[in-house]
C-alpha cells in the first residue's frame, strides 16, 4: 500500500487470553476504507447470525481511517463497531480525540476483540508490542479516574485510551466508549458490549509515522480549506462553531423547530420562548466557565472548550462544554433552562460513560409518563418528574449513573425500562429501541429516511441528512418526489467521510473536493467522485447485509408518529406538517437498487459494486 494505513489489523480472544495480528489487504482497504466500512466487510465475515450481543461471540471493533495521523485537516475520528444490544443489529458509533490517530502510530489500523475475559483486563499497545494486563484496580474508576491511572501505570503521558467508566462495567445499554475524557463513541451500547467483555480499556501510544503518497499535495489542499474557513462562503457558520461549538446553534435551533421538545410533543418557540431558549445557547454562557479551547487531532475549527464550574447548585470543578445534543437532550426536550443543570448533565454521563443523546431523551419520557400518571412519585423515589424541573433531572441523571432505584430500570433505556415495567410505551420516540437524536424531520425531512433506515436507525450524523433542507424554501424541503437519487448521493459521500476518519464539520469548512483530493494524496489511489459514490455505496450495502442477515425486515423499524408529524402539531414554526416518510424511503430503496418490501439489495447491484461475493452467495443461494 502506498499510504494512509499502518497495514496491520489486531485480533484478541479475550477468553483465550490470545491475540495475533494479521495484514490488512490492499484490497479490504481499497474497497471499504477504513472505519466502519473495514469493520462491517470482517464482522459479516467473522461472526454468525444470531450472537448475543452481550455475549462472548459478539466482536467489538476499534477501527482507524486512512486519514487519520496523516497531518490531513479533519483527520481525526475513528470508530467502535460491533452487534448492538440495544436494536439487536449492526451498530457503529464514532468519536473524535486523538485515540485513532495514535492508534495507526502505535501500528495497526484496527483492533477486534473477541470473547470475554473472566477478570477486567485492560489491552496496552505501544508500538506493536501488545499485551492483556490485569484491570482489577481500574474498575469502579471512572473515564477521568481511568486514564489518569493508566498514564500513572504506563508512564506514557501521551497515552490515549479508549475506555468504559461504570456504566459499561454495569452494562447499562446507554453505555458508551470515552476517549480523551470527554469524546464518546456515544450510540448503541458499545460501552455494555466492552463491560461484558470484562476490558475496561484499549490504551495505546505509537512513535510511529503513517506514511503519505504525496505529502506536498496534503500540504498544498490544507492550505485550500484553511483559506476556505477564512474566506469561503461558510466563514460566519466556521466562525460560529469554532467560538461557542455545536451549542451556538442551539437557541436558534429551538425557535425553528430543528430542536424536537417537550419528548417531541411540543413546540420550543411556544412551550419555553426565545427568553428561555436564548439562555440554552453557549454564546449566552460560554464565557462565564470556558478555560480553555479544545481541538480534536488534526483539527482546525476546535468546537470544543474546557470547562471550569466552582459555585452554583453543582459545582463540577473541571468539565467540558456540553455538545448541541446535550443541551437539546438535556434542555428543549425537558423544557429545562438551567444551563447549570445541563452542564452537571453532561458531567456525569462523560464520567461514567453515558451517552446523552439517550439519557437525556429517557429522562424527558419518564418526565411525560410521570405527568400523565403512568409513574408515581413513590416509584421514583421521591424525585418530582415535572417538566423543566432542574433539580429533578439532574437526580435521575444520577439516578441512571449509579443504577439506584428508579435509576437502575432507567439505565436500560427508554424503549428498555417500558419493556421492563410494562407501561409508558404510548410516548417512547424510539427507532428499534434507540432514542432519536436532536434534530426534527418535521424541519429536515431527510433526517425521517436516514433515522428509519439507515443501518444504526436515529442517527444524526449517517445518510443524505437533513443538513442540505436546513435553509431550503419551503416548496422544496417539503417536496418528496425525485429525492432518491439526491439522498443516494449524500449517503455515499457521508459513508467516505466516516469511513476515511474524516468529521463532517469538514463539510461546510472544506471547499468542494477536498476530501476525496486528501483522500488520493494520502493513499495514492483514485478517489474521483465515481469512487467516492461506488465505494460509499458498498459500504452502506455492508452495514445494511449485516442487518439482512439477522432478519431485519422494512416492517422491524417504525418512527415514532410524532416526529413526522403524525399529527402534526397545532402551533408553533412546524404547525401543520406532516413528513411523507414512506416516499422518502421508497425514493432511496428504488435509487440504491434495494427491493421496496424485502430491502434485499438486486443481485446486479451487487455484483456491479464487487468485493461482496460472499454476500451475494448468502443473500441469492
Amino acid at each position: 500500500m502506498k499510504g494512509g494505513y499502518a497495514g496491520k489489523l489486531l485480533f484478541v480472544d479475550l477468553t483465550k487470553g490470545t491475540f495475533d495480528e494479521r495484514p490488512l489487504s490492499e484490497e479490504m482497504a481499497k474497497d471499504f476504507v477504513g472505519g466502519y466500512g473495514i469493520g462491517a466487510r470482517l464482522l459479516y465475515k467473522m461472526m454468525k447470525p444470531g450472537v448475543d450481543p452481550l455475549g462472548p461471540d459478539n466482536i467489538l471493533g476499534f477501527i482507524s481511517g486512512p486519514l487519520n495521523g496523516t497531518g490531513a485537516l479533519f483527520g481525526g475520528r475513528y470508530m467502535v463497531v460491533c452487534k448492538s444490544p440495544v436494536t439487536g443489529g449492526w451498530n457503529d458509533a464514532n468519536s473524535g480525540g486523538a485515540f485513532g490517530p495514535e492508534l495507526k502510530k502505535a501500528g495497526f489500523d484496527a483492533v477486534f476483540v473477541s470473547g470475554a475475559s473472566a477478570k477486567p483486563v485492560y489491552l496496552y499497545i505501544k508500538d506493536g508490542k501488545v499485551e492483556i494486563r490485569d484491570a482489577r484496580s481500574l474498575w469502579g474508576k471512572d473515564s477521568v479516574e481511568t486514564l489518569e491511572s493508566l498514564i500513572q501505570e504506563t508512564g506514557e503521558t501521551n497515552l490515549r485510551a479508549a475506555l468504559i467508566g461504570p456504566a459499561g462495567e454495569q452494562q447499562s445499554l446507554m453505555a458508551c466508549v470515552i476517549n480523551d475524557k470527554h469524546r464518546a463513541a456515544g450510540r448503541g451500547g458499545c460501552g455494555a458490549v466492552m463491560g461484558s467483555k470484562n476490558l475496561k480499556a484499549v490504551a495505546v501510544r505509537g512513535t510511529g509515522e503513517i506514511p503519505v503518497a504525496n505529502p506536498e499535495m496534503v500540504k498544498k489542499i490544507n492550505a485550500e480549506i484553511l483559506n476556505h474557513m477564512k474566506n469561503g462562503p461558510t466563514v460566519e457558520q466556521v466562525k460560529l462553531w469554532g467560538t461557542y461549538g455545536t451549542g451556538g446553534m442551539t437557541a436558534g435551533a429551538g425557535l425553528t423547530g430543528d430542536s424536537p421538545a417537550k419528548n417531541w410533543g411540543g413546540a420550543g418557540a411556544v412551550d419555553m420562548g426565545e427568553a428561555s431558549l436564548t439562555k440554552l445557547g453557549t454564546f449566552s454562557f460560554d464565557a462565564r466557565y470556558n478555560t480553555k479551547k479544545y481541538a480534536c487531532a488534526q483539527c482546525p475549527l476546535a468546537c470544543g472548550a474546557h470547562y471550569r464550574v466552582d459555585d452554583g447548585k453543582w459545582p463540577v470543578g473541571e468539565t467540558d462544554r456540553p455538545e448541541y445534543e446535550t443541551l437539546a437532550a438535556f434542555g428543549t426536550m425537558a423544557l429545562n433552562d438551567d444551563v447549570e443543570s445541563i452542564i452537571k448533565c453532561n458531567h456525569i454521563c462523560n464520567r461514567y460513560g453515558l451517552d446523552t443523546i439517550s439519557v437525556g431523551a429517557t429522562v424527558a419520557w419518564a418526565i411525560e409518563c410521570y405527568e400523565h400518571g403512568i409513574f408515581t412519585r413513590k416509584e421514583t423515589g421521591g424525585i418530582e418528574l415535572k417538566w423543566g424541573n432542574a433539580e429533578a433531572i439532574v437526580a435521575l441523571t444520577e439516578a441512571i449513573a449509579e443504577q439506584k432505584g428508579f435509576g437502575k430500570v432507567l439505565a436500560l433505556g427508554s424503549a428498555g425500562a417500558a419493556a421492563k415495567l410494562g407501561k409508558g410505551a404510548e410516548y417512547l420516540q424510539t427507532v428499534q429501541g434507540i432514542e432519536l437524536p436532536m434534530h426534527d424531520p418535521r424541519f429536515s425531512p431527510r433526517f425521517a429516511r436516514t433515522y428509519q433506515h439507515d443501518p444504526t436507525p436515529a442517527r444524526h450524523v449517517k445518510g443524505g441528512l437533513g443538513i442540505p433542507d436546513f435553509r431550503s424554501p419551503n416548496e422544496v424541503k417539503y417536496s418528496y418526489d425525485g429525492r432518491g437519487q439526491i439522498d443516494v448521493a449524500i449517503t455515499c459521500h457521508t459513508e467516505i467521510v466516516n469511513a476515511a476518519g474524516s468529521c463532517l464539520f469538514g463539510g461546510f469548512s472544506m471547499p468542494q473536493g477536498a476530501l476525496s483530493g486528501l483522500l488520493e494524496a494520502v493513499t495514492g489511489w483514485d478517489f474521483k467522485e465515481d469512487a467516492v459514490l461506488r465505494t460509499g455505496k458498498r459500504i452502506m450495502n455492508m452495514r445494511h447485509v449485516f442487518n439482512l442477515r439477522e432478519g431485519r425486515k422494512r416492517a422491524d423499524s417504525q418512527l415514532p408518529k410524532r416526529c413526522v408529524g403524525e399529527p402534526p402539531l397545532a402551533e408553533g414554526p412546524l404547525k401543520g406538517v406532516t413528513v411523507d416518510h414512506r416516499k422518502l424511503a421508497d425514493g432511496f430503496f428504488e435509487s440504491i437498487d434495494w427491493n421496496k418490501e424485502t430491502l434485499v439489495p438486486t443481485r446486479k447491484s451487487l455484483e456491479d459494486l464487487g468485493g461482496m461475493e460472499d454476500v451475494i452467495q448468502d443473500l441469492y443461494q
